[in-house]
């Protein structure tokens, strides 16, 4: 099971930050066929082979997510790609 850790920091407000996590979400939701949905300021998300979380804190956005062996493979490629996305929406959203 391979996993991978992003954290972007920011300075959005947490209504403005949440925003940004629903952009990254919808994007990678629909990349990823994942099912989204919000636990407080933590968005969940699923599928088979794959979950994770984005955590919204002051100041800073934490992504967690875990690969089950196939999409392991393919670590590197959907960390490349996620903290590219989260770079450029919580850093236009500022």
């Amino acid at each position: 099971m391979a996993e991978i850790s992003i954290v972007q920091q920011h300075s959005l407000s947490p209504d403005a930050a949440r925003s940004a996590a629903e952009q990254v979400a919808q994007r990678i939701a629909a990349e990823y066929g994942l099912e989204c949905r919000w636990d407080g300021d933590v968005l969940r998300f699923e599928r088979s082979g794959v979950e994770g979380m984005l955590t919204l804190e002051d100041q800073r956005a934490a992504m967690r997510i875990r690969l089950g062996f196939f999409m392991g493979a393919f670590a590197p490629a959907i960390e490349a790609k996620v903290a590219e996305k989260m770079r450029k929406t919580f850093a236009a959203a500022a």
